[in-house]
């Protein structure tokens, strides 16, 4: 939904604009479009949203509420440092809405307007930084479909790429039931023109024209009425004058005629950063903090700060809103407030909190339980003792209460969500979970219903609801439980207890006992990651493959680590801010690094174990590919900010080639 903005200033509230959608206060409106309106909110907690409404027309139409659900998912699996994370949406009700977290700056059109053609560092940075976001954009499997000046934000950050895979949700197909094409021209692909088919490569051909307007102010291929600017799309070369010579090659394949003469997106952010990283490293001082792909366009984007006082909230009470909760546990696998009815082939609507809900969502899960306390299998009749004061028993499930108040109802909810969404569809698990509290006991119970379920899955489950568990006791400080019970009421005759944990003491969530117990789990024997040679890998690359290799594989850690923690306030949260990849040459060796030192060791052992599958596979898959590949091992650490340095995993390819 791309939208005219006011080059990030809040503008009036118009009459009929809403007070509140879902759990953001609207205080203006940043712009509006063709799809809808595009409002500024602030959440409980003071936020700054872009939260944006369908025009009523829209959402009247089926089909486009089907396209509007399922881009909204798969948007929802895109992470990248050059895009804006979506936060929350509802497609079922009345008015469709999306929230994604507010990126201040003017779109490149308007900087340009005002600024002139971007230069040096910036214009590298934001060739690599856009090329990046369309990487990632593309590796979720969306096609963006609307790149062009207008969609893309000049943040004091970097460069952000606005409504990935949403243009896809508002045009639907290349062309629409009536048969006219929908883009902007200028931006739009010889093949799209030719036969409607607009893929990646498409949104390549686009980048590549965003860029030589960047550097020039103009168009490649001219302006003018459409069937002209048609024309010279398909029959012409671009007007690349003016485009330093360093990017004219990539900008050139990239505008090729031939969708597949172009690079892919990934390829481009690679030759990009190759070129970026080479500018860096002739200003970067001896002894400067060096960075990765995503720190690098940060530290060469020479922007000033914006600032608008509208946005600064007053003061507000301490009630928590009823709903908030349900935002918070947003994650990059589901959406709040319609989590369900997202769900490919449910209908249902979200339960309110006035009627706790019976959860009917897909599950999936990892192997065994963690520890002896969280892994008794203790298989108890309907007719069971008495309750045992150390330890759940089905007594004291069976005595267990529904939800009372907000936090309860909220946390149930979020259960719902982060459970069915966070273990998915994987392992192809539907069942039901049901909710229930023993506050004397400091309990949760979370009984699974449905078709018989594998340990895998109830790992799975015992995963997500511990970390769903410490963000809503994060939200609700007085919330009265510290221990989560799962009950596997497959066979209702029959129910198991079949896991128990401390989740405030189990701060890292850990589920596996080889996280726990085999703290030397991927450590070779042979030889010893070094100081030295993380030293060498945290001075920037200039070698492409390198910088590719780094790219795919911390993008690959991001989604695998941060699971339920996209929330940034999270502590297990990691980013391009605090974690890169290296290559030491003299060493041979890959090193992956989180600078991290709120972590505890179980958090530490965990993330370690995770970053070493990561490294190990990338490694790997680059020998295997390359003969003239020159790392065959690869260590792990976790800096704690002040010079010190923890190696947790190291290891060679061997170890992983199985």
């Amino acid at each position: 939904m791309s939208s005219a903005r006011s080059g990030g200033r809040v503008l009036p509230a118009r009459p009929g604009d809403p007070k509140r959608v879902g759990p953001y206060r609207i205080i203006g409106r940043l712009g509006s479009g063709g799809m809808g309106t595009v409002h500024a909110g602030l959440d409980a907690t003071g936020l700054r949203v872009a939260v944006k409404v369908v025009h009523p027309l829209q959402a009247e139409d089926p089909e486009f509420r089907a396209r509007f659900r399922r881009e909204v998912q798969l948007s929802a699996r895109v992470q990248g440092s050059c895009l804006i994370p979506l936060l929350a949406a509802d497609s079922e009700t009345e008015s469709p809405w999306l929230a994604t977290a507010y990126a201040p700056g003017l779109t490149l059109d308007q900087h340009l307007a005002t600024y002139g053609p971007l230069a040096g560092s910036t214009l590298y940075a934001l060739a690599t930084g856009t090329a990046q976001a369309l990487a990632a954009i593309h590796a979720a499997g969306v096609v963006h479909r609307d790149v062009k000046p207008q969609n893309v934000i000049l943040t004091p950050a970097g460069p952000r790429v606005l409504d990935f895979g949403i243009a896809h949700a508002a045009d639907g197909t290349s062309v629409t039931r009536t048969g006219i094409m929908t883009g902007t021209p200028g931006w739009i692909s010889p093949e799209h023109y030719r036969t409607g088919t607009a893929g990646p490569e498409g949104d390549v051909f686009a980048w590549g024209a965003l860029v030589a307007y960047a550097a020039t102010g103009r168009l490649p291929f001219g302006t003018g009425a459409p069937d002209v600017v048609a024309y010279h799309v398909m029959s012409e070369e671009p007007d690349l004058h003016g485009l330093p010579d360093e990017l004219r090659a990539i900008v050139e394949s990239a505008l090729a005629k031939e969708p597949g003469s172009r690079p892919t997106a990934s390829d481009a952010a690679a030759e990009c950063a190759g070129l970026l990283a080479a500018q860096a490293t002739q200003v970067i001082p001896a002894g400067a903090e060096p960075t990765l792909v995503g720190d690098l366009v940060a530290a060469q984007w020479d922007l000033p700060a914006v600032d608008d006082p509208t946005w600064h909230p007053p003061a507000r009470s301490g009630r928590r809103l009823v709903g908030i909760a349900v935002a918070a546990s947003v994650v990059i696998g589901g959406l709040t407030g319609a989590a369900l009815a997202l769900q490919p082939g449910k209908t249902e609507t979200p339960p309110s909190s006035s009627q706790p809900p019976h959860f009917s969502t897909p599950s999936t899960g990892i192997a065994t339980p963690a520890s002896s306390t969280a892994s008794t299998q203790a298989t108890e009749s309907p007719t069971s003792s008495p309750v045992d004061a150390e330890e759940a028993t089905i007594t004291t499930w069976r005595t267990a209460r529904r939800a009372k108040g907000e936090a309860e109802i909220e946390t149930e909810a979020a259960l719902g969500h982060d459970v069915g969404l966070g273990v998915g569809e994987e392992y192809n698990y539907s069942g039901q979970f049901e909710v229930s509290y023993a506050p004397p006991r400091k309990e949760i119970y979370i009984a699974i219903s449905g078709p018989t379920v594998e340990s895998r899955v109830i790992q799975g489950v015992a995963k997500n609801v511990c970390l769903s568990l410490r963000m809503m006791a994060g939200i609700y400080k007085d919330l009265p439980y510290d221990q989560y019970v799962l009950v596997d009421n497959t066979t209702p005759a029959a129910p198991v207890i079949v896991w128990e944990d401390d989740f405030r003491a189990n701060t890292g969530c850990v589920t596996q006992t080889i996280e726990r117990n085999a703290t030397d789990q991927g450590q070779d024997p042979d030889w010893h990651p070094t100081e030295d040679g993380l030293a060498a890998a945290r001075i920037p690359s200039v070698d492409k493959d390198e910088i590719r290799v780094a790219t795919e594989a911390v993008h690959q850690l991001f989604v695998e680590w941060n699971g339920n923690s996209w929330l940034f306030h999270d502590p297990r949260y990691i980013n391009d801010e605090n974690t890169s990849i290296g290559f030491a040459p003299h060493e041979g060796v890959m090193y992956v690094w989180a600078t991290k030192p709120e972590w505890d060791q179980n958090t530490r052992e965990e993330w370690g174990q995770t970053a070493a599958g990561v490294a190990c596979q990338a490694v790997l898959s680059e020998s295997r590919a390359r003969q003239d590949w020159s790392y065959a091992q690869y260590a792990v650490a976790v800096l704690d900010g002040a010079g010190g340095t923890e190696f947790l995993r190291w290891g060679s390819v061997g170890s992983c080639a199985s």
